[in-house]
Formats: structure tokens, sequence, C-alpha cells
């Protein structure tokens, strides 16, 4: 296992020495940063296990750093330094998700033991993480799924998928269980902590699926007495399901295109793009390349649906 990247983040340079030579010295990977904004850069450009940050910075204090870094990536520990020693500065850092809180001036080997603590917690965390998610494959995935040999195969299916983000088109007929195996592939895959959104688009009426979708302002349309979030902001950071995607018109075809190929959306009445971070699953009972021959459902969209295909077995070739 590679020794753990700690990025230090302190204006003063005698600071950023001692701790790079300390911490180096014990076998971890650091980086140092005089600024937030290089170290926040430090982070988009490469893996950081433990950030340990000064509170006061040239650019940003130390609570906006930590929600900037751990916006960029959740599994990284905070530290917060400060010369101040205040409760309150304690208490705030605590609240904006720092792991602990040292005063200066301090001993380095106190900034040496607390991130001892923190990397035992984060691997803590991960062991957590890792028998939680083989509890779901081991006990909840073949309860769904059973165990015949047809849908064995679909079980193995969902293990190799679960941990990418690829858009998955789940087909079969009518009653075969494609909600289930789109549960459990979410239950699976990294996002099951996050939302699980199910969109049945025969039963919303076309007229309000987009609004549906997408979310709409205030005064959008008659009846729009206030702002709504869309469904896929609410699947935001988890897996949004759209079951019966043959049935989809043609104008929020074109706007799901643009969803799964840029990740961003504008909800009715608005003139600004929302970003979003979805996994996109879809499934139908309809044999979509027809209805793209027929002209009736979009190429494009197809092919971007189609990422990875499953097709369940009927419930009559699933004999035990």
């Amino acid at each position: 296992m590679p020794p753990a990247h700690i990025l230090v983040i302190d204006d003063d340079q005698a600071v950023r020495d001692v701790l790079q030579e300390t911490l180096s010295a014990e076998g971890y990977t650091v980086s140092v940063a005089a600024d937030a904004t290089t170290g926040i850069q430090v982070v988009k450009e490469q893996p950081v296990q433990i950030l340990v940050t000064d509170y006061q910075l040239p650019d940003f204090n130390g609570l906006e750093v930590i929600e900037r870094v751990t916006r960029i990536d959740s599994k990284i520990i905070p530290i917060v330094m400060t010369g101040f020693g205040t409760v309150e500065c304690a208490v705030q850092a605590m609240k904006a998700g720092a792991f602990d809180f040292v005063t200066k001036p301090f001993d380095p080997d106190t900034v040496v033991v607390v991130v001892q603590k923190a990397i035992e917690f984060q691997r803590l965390r991960q062991e957590n993480h890792l028998l939680r998610k083989a509890v779901r494959e081991q006990y909840r995935l073949e309860q769904l799924i059973g165990v015949s040999e047809p849908m064995q195969q679909v079980l193995d299916f969902v293990r190799k998928v679960a941990d990418s983000d690829s858009t998955v088109l789940i087909q079969g007929e009518s009653g075969t269980g494609k909600e289930l195996i789109a549960k459990a592939i979410h239950e699976a895959s990294p996002r099951a902590d996050k939302p699980f959104v199910v969109v049945n688009c025969s039963n919303i009426p076309s007229e309000l699926l987009e609004s549906e979708l997408f979310g709409h302002s205030k005064g959008a349309f008659t009846g729009a007495v206030a702002a709504k979030k869309g469904l896929f902001e609410v699947a935001d950071g988890g897996t949004i399901f759209l079951d019966e995607i043959g049935d989809l018109r043609p104008e929020i075809q074109v706007r799901l295109l643009r969803v799964i190929q840029e990740r961003e959306f504008i909800s009715l009445g608005e003139t600004a793009s929302t970003k979003i971070d979805v996994r996109i699953l879809a499934a139908t009972n309809v044999d979509l390349k027809r209805m793209v021959k027929e002209g009736t459902f979009r190429e494009d969209l197809f092919y971007r649906l189609n990422v990875v295909p499953v097709r369940l077995p009927p419930l009559r070739a699933r004999r035990r």
C-alpha cells in the first residue's frame, strides 16, 4: 500500500519546512502550499488523504479550505492549525468537518500523532465501507435476484458494473424485475449512501414530465406557485433510474441527451445551467432498436443509454 499523501497549507515557510521534514521522516508523501488556491490545485491534480491547513491564510480561511477541498474529494480528512487557540475556532473547525485541531506553537511530534490518528480513522472508515458493501452483495443482491442460473448470470453482471459510473440499459419483459436490478446496482456501488431516485416515464403525464425531471422556477408556467427541484437534482451524487424510457416524447429525449453528454441541465424558467453528478440507469420492455428504425426514438440517445446493456430473462426461464 503506498504511503499516505499529506498536503500542508500554511503561509509561514518555517511551518511548511518543519512539517514537510517531520512527516516525510515518518514515511509519508508530503506536498506543501503557501496559500489555499495553490493547495486546492494540488488536490485537483493528485490524490490527497490528509489535509493539514492553517486557519488564517492569505486568500481563504481554513474553514473555506475544508469546504472546497472536501467538495473535490469527500474522503480527505482535514486537520486545522491556528495560532489563536480559541474554543470558538475549534468549534467552527469541527463543524466544518475537521478531524482534529492543533494550536500554534506546536511540537511537530504532536502533529505526527494527530496525523497517525487521522490515517487510522480513514483506514477504519474504508474497512467499514468495504464490509458493508460485501454484506450488501452477499445477502441483499441474492435475496433480490434469486439463485436460478440465468439470474446468477445477471448477479455477476451487477457485481461487475456496480463500481463504474457507466450508463446501463436494462431490457426485459414487464414483471422481470428491472427496477430491482437497478436498485441492486445502486446498492453495490460507491453511491449506495446517496439517493436512488426512480422515475416511471409512462406514469407521469407527458406535459408534466419535463418539470418533474428538470424542475422549474416560480412562475415558469401557470400553476408554478413555487420553485421546485427536478428529480435529476434530487438524485445528485446518487443514481437515477428511468423506467420505461421508450415512452419519452421527442423533446424530452433531446433534453435527456444533453444531460447525459454535459452532466448539466436548465430548469424551466431559468437561464443558468445546474451541474449534477448522477449515474443514469434506464429500463425498457420495448425494442428500442426497432423504435430507432421507425424514427420514434433518437438514435444518438439510444447509443448513449446502451453503453452497458443487460437483458433480463423472462420469468418462465428462471426455474430453479
